[in-house]
């Protein structure tokens, strides 16, 4: 069984995660990451972000369905 990694939480609610996680998450200075909470427990998973710039282009496109008549719900 593998020795299990802690890290402390600062005042300011920040921790360090540990080299071995990053490495295996394959992140670094920069990048993302996200927190799936399970029952008691939280995932760590490295986020892949929005390609912005694609995002903000693409946005005008969709105005067709913006109106009330529009939603489902």
């Amino acid at each position: 069984m593998a020795k299990p990694l802690i890290s402390t939480i600062s005042v300011k609610g920040q921790t360090t995660i540990p080299v071995s996680v990053r490495r295996a998450l394959e992140i670094g200075a920069g990048d993302a990451i996200r927190y799936d909470i399970e029952g008691d427990g939280v995932r760590i998973v490295k986020a892949v972000l929005m390609d912005l710039p694609w995002a903000n282009a693409l946005h005008p496109t969709l105005a067709e369905w913006e109106g009330e008549e529009d939603d489902d719900l």
